[in-house]
């Protein structure tokens, strides 16, 4: 394991040039940021020699603004923009400004650093958990869930954490604090008469090959929507999994995913291989699930969610998060035999210590059947046959046939008509897809917010084109002549 580089020592990394970079702290702004200088070098030896240079050139840096007695708010604000901000991705970056700013800052941002107290913090938690939400009381009551509160208190130990490492204060007021119990969400799984019922629906809904990867693999939903198609060997059905998209500040981006442990190599099961290889002869995208909306993008992961509840609804299913897939997969490798640490490998966790920590429920099922089938091989226990007249035999195990159930199709729209899609909860689409001249169907949407809207600008639409197609005709016709 690599030394952690004391503070003021600088920072020294390898570049994806091959490069090496150090990068020092020279000075502080007026507003606390810190000011920095690099050097580069061809090798770490080089570049750390030139790291010192750089440092004896400028000195150790000033910090005149930053004293033990100056308010709290100002504190956690340096910590985060200097300390914090730098690691954190943007989807967690508004996790903790939203912590820090709206809920910290205003409640103890005026407390001298140096006089914030155990007492202090406490009585802010508690605050939080009966009268800190902003917003949506309505719906969600006034306080602050338990998460919440235990991510502010996070926010306030770390940063007096480091206060204490920079000198500041003696002892971290945030140790000892009591908080609200750490809580795991319940985790919710497919029946396989609900995945049958699911993968029907989906199918007759146009989501039949997303959510198929999905239940086969357990991706998270980030990397799924960020596959495209040289990601797949159709030939040795091995997909890569090297990165993942996420939204943060109203806009799409793609990552690489977080840890080293989730870009992997799946290897698909050959029904499924066939399955995408139709399914790429209707696809005209780089992406391997391309959105209907923005060019050359993938799917928005808040419409696949969306999207996702409405297929379990029209194939009466239980309301699941997209995660629960996920979940769903797991329970299903592990009651099919699959041992913990190939499951660890393929859903990219970082260690099997991860996979059976939140499996535990499942090994534990599994641990009890094998003492059944051990009690029975060993001590003549009672026979399957047997085990189904008693009703001990869970029919799940012993297979099910398969389900009779019949899609949801929608009200049927007459030829010629287009069709209307909802998109999410404030978003409509209306598509139009007629053959044209030149043998081939084109499309052309229009996105309004409700319904009703939609189908009016639908007709206006449909009208255009028709017009626009008769044209072409008729040009074609007079340039035959």
């Amino acid at each position: 394991m690599a030394r952690k580089r004391k503070s003021g020592e600088g920072t020294v990394r390898l570049r994806k040039d091959g490069r090496w970079e150090g990068r020092v702290v020279i000075g502080y702004k007026e507003n606390g940021y810190p000011q920095t200088k690099n050097v580069t070098a061809k090798t770490k030896a080089e570049c750390l020699e030139k790291l010192e240079k750089l440092k004896e050139e400028y000195g150790p840096p000033k910090r005149e603004n930053i004293k033990a007695d100056m308010p709290f708010g100002e504190w956690i604000d340096f910590w985060y923009q200097n300390y914090s901000k730098p690691k954190l991705r943007p989807t967690t970056q508004q996790g903790y400004e939203v912590r820090i700013y709206l809920h910290i800052i205003p409640e103890l941002g005026t407390i001298p650093l140096n006089k914030l107290t155990q007492n202090d913090l406490q009585q802010f938690y508690g605050r939080l958990k009966t009268g800190g939400r902003l917003r949506y009381t309505d719906q969600y009551g006034d306080g602050l869930s338990d998460a919440m509160v235990r991510g502010c208190h996070a926010s306030c130990r770390s940063a007096l954490e480091k206060a204490v490492a920079e000198g500041l204060i003696r002892t971290n007021p945030a140790i000892g604090c009591k908080l609200p119990p750490k809580k795991a969400r319940e985790m919710q799984v497919l029946t396989r008469e609900e995945m049958q019922r699911f993968l029907i629906q989906a199918k007759e809904e146009g989501f039949y090959e997303l959510f198929l990867l999905e239940l086969a693999t357990g991706m998270r939903r980030g990397e799924l929507l960020a596959l495209q198609w040289n990601d797949l060997n159709f030939e040795t059905g091995e997909l890569q999994i090297n990165k993942q998209i996420y939204r943060a500040n109203e806009k799409l981006t793609v990552s690489v995913p977080k840890t080293k442990a989730s870009i992997r190599t799946l290897t698909l099961p050959s029904s499924v291989v066939d399955v995408l290889a139709e399914y790429q002869k209707r696809i005209d995208s780089r992406w391997m699930f391309p959105s209907t909306v923005v060019e050359d993008m993938p799917f928005d992961p808040a419409y696949i969610r969306n999207r996702l509840h409405l297929i379990l609804e029209h194939a009466e299913c239980k309301q699941v998060r997209f995660h629960d897939l996920r979940h769903t997969f797991a329970t299903t490798a592990l009651e099919h035999g699959m041992d913990v640490k190939t499951l660890s490998t393929i859903i990219g966790h970082v260690s099997a210590a991860t996979t059976l920590d939140i499996y535990t429920h499942i090994t534990d099922d599994m641990q009890r059947t094998a003492a059944v089938n051990i009690d029975r091989g060993i001590g003549k226990a009672q026979t399957d046959e047997n085990a189904l007249k008693n009703g001990s035999e869970d029919e799940s195990r012993i297979g099910s046939p398969i389900s009779t159930f019949k899609p949801y199709t929608g009200k049927i729209r007459k030829a010629g008509t287009g069709c209307i899609t909802q998109i999410n909860d404030h978003l409509w689409e209306g598509r139009y897809s007629p053959v044209w001249p030149d043998g081939k169907k084109h499309s052309r949407n229009v996105y309004t917010h409700t319904r009703e809207e939609c189908e009016e600008k639908l007709k206006v639409l449909i009208e255009e084109m028709k017009a626009e197609i008769k044209a072409l005709k008729e040009a074609s016709k007079t340039a035959g002549q």
